[in-house]
């Protein structure tokens, strides 16, 4: 099921193609699939961009309950953290770092907050 119309923030395939495994919490089969995946990703999406509250979000997209407690099970699990990991290492990599940063810089300054 797709909007009859595509949003700007919607995913392209090349970014659902990297995107996908880092969402897929489970059989991308499972008869209690109710939506698309790629569906309730392009709902958060939107829902992230426009900054509206969930129950903004077009009809055309699944119900607000049903991304919003996707999303609560994505954070969870760890998905975006894990794929925004693995994509810097692939960017240092195509800069012809290594995949993980070999130095760390502290500030050891603080602020005084009254």
């Amino acid at each position: 099921m797709k909007p009859p119309h595509p949003y700007p923030t919607d995913v392209s395939d090349e970014e659902w193609a990297f995107a996908a495994p880092y969402l897929t919490l489970m059989d991308p089969q499972a008869p209690q699939r109710k939506y698309d995946l790629r569906l309730m990703f392009n709902a958060l999406r939107w829902m992230a961009r426009a900054g509206a509250p969930w129950r903004l979000i077009p009809h055309e997209f699944p119900p607000w309950e049903a991304v919003y407690q996707q999303t609560q099970r994505w954070l969870q699990a760890g998905c975006f953290e894990a794929m925004v990991n693995d994509l810097r290492s692939i960017l240092r990599v195509a800069q012809g770092k290594q995949g993980q940063p070999s130095a760390v810089i502290l500030d050891g300054r603080t602020l005084q907050s009254t």
